[in-house]
């Protein structure tokens, strides 16, 4: 595949305390090989549970937000998507299509 054209991206998101971190940075770069991958790490976020996850000066969490985002071939993130939808829970994982610049 060429470094341009089209790519999906895909955002998902966990937090410190489910411990998934290290298993899906293992699949992403070990067993799928996709492009590119980043993971963030957040100092507040909450889901749809409604329960506030945060960092202060007083108390560091151990629970903060993790947001890992990863691109490849349409086609690829297709196949990386069914083997995560089994770790995820649903509504964890967004993706959308997007385009990557050529360069020569």
């Amino acid at each position: 595949m060429t470094q341009s054209g089209e790519i999906t991206m895909v955002r998902i998101y966990l937090t410190e305390g489910e411990h998934h971190f290290k298993r899906l940075m293992s699949i992403l770069h070990d067993e799928a090989k996709v492009r590119g991958v980043t993971a963030f790490r957040g100092i507040a976020g909450f889901g749809q549970s409604g329960k506030m996850h945060s960092s202060t000066l007083i108390d560091l969490s151990l629970d903060l937000p993790l947001v890992v985002e990863f691109f490849d071939s349409p086609e690829k993130v297709k196949q990386v998507l069914e083997n995560l939808n089994t770790l995820m829970k649903p509504g964890h994982i967004v993706s959308w299509p997007a385009h990557v610049n050529g360069g020569e």
